[in-house]
């Protein structure tokens, strides 16, 4: 069975570009539509594929990208709830 990555993109369709810490501008005098093509195309060419968007403002929105997982695609794993709560901390109750 195989396995994914996936990456998250913010795009402020203004000019702007986020995914893991990383931003990509848009060039002087570059169109909007061709900077948003040449971002995605990018990624494309890595092996990523888009399979969802959600729209946050008229101008952004996330893109959700998928690809067969490869060494490296995974970011090391979270601590755990109890580890990540300093002591004393608030605690959460469920119903």
């Amino acid at each position: 069975m195989a396995q994914w990555a996936y990456k998250v993109a913010y795009i402020d369709y203004r000019g702007r570009v986020s995914s893991e810490g990383l931003e990509t501008l848009i060039g002087s005098n570059e169109r909007r539509s061709t900077f948003a093509r040449r971002y995605l195309n990018t990624l494309g060419k890595d092996g990523w594929e888009l399979v969802g968007i959600q729209p946050l403002t008229a101008n952004s929105a996330y893109y959700v990208f998928k690809r067969t997982a490869q060494e490296g695609d995974y970011a090391e794993e979270a601590p755990a709830a109890a580890e990540a709560a300093p002591s004393g901390g608030p605690t959460v109750e469920s119903a």
